[in-house]
């Protein structure tokens, strides 16, 4: 019965972390990564520029971000990496882009931070690409 219990409380964190992992990765991706890499050309003189680099550096960075390292998260691949970038990325709009903006301009960042924060302290789940390959 113990083992029972063990096994169904941790699938009831695995399939969540699943769900969010795919959903949080696809709608990043192809809600602001894509677009932006579609608009690279009308975007480049007109991104923001910060820490020093121009805006079409710092609009290849953002859609890196926001495409690939999504990607790798929803997967499972290279997770908590591709996380740091991720929440690097929405700490910038939020508190760069974003910074002197009311609340209501912030709260799409915030609520792609929260989920990225949740997932690089929690780790992928058991169905990750990264469970399976360090599986020994």
């Amino acid at each position: 019965m113990r083992k029972f219990l063990l096994s169904a409380r941790q699938f009831s964190l695995d399939v969540p972390l699943l769900l969010m992992r795919i959903a949080i990765g696809a709608m990043m991706a192809f809600g602001h990564g894509l677009p932006k890499m579609e608009g690279f050309a009308q975007r480049k003189d007109s991104f923001p520029e910060f820490f020093g680099l121009d805006s079409s550096v710092t609009l290849s960075l953002a859609i890196f971000a926001e495409v690939f390292c999504s990607f790798l998260l929803a997967v499972g691949l290279l997770t908590r990496a591709a996380l740091i970038l991720l929440i690097v990325t929405m700490l910038v709009a939020v508190l760069v882009v974003h910074g002197d903006d009311p609340f209501s301009k912030q709260e799409v960042g915030l609520l792609y931070l929260i989920p990225y924060v949740v997932i690089y302290l929690t780790g992928p789940g058991k169905y990750s690409l990264d469970k399976a390959l360090l599986k020994k």
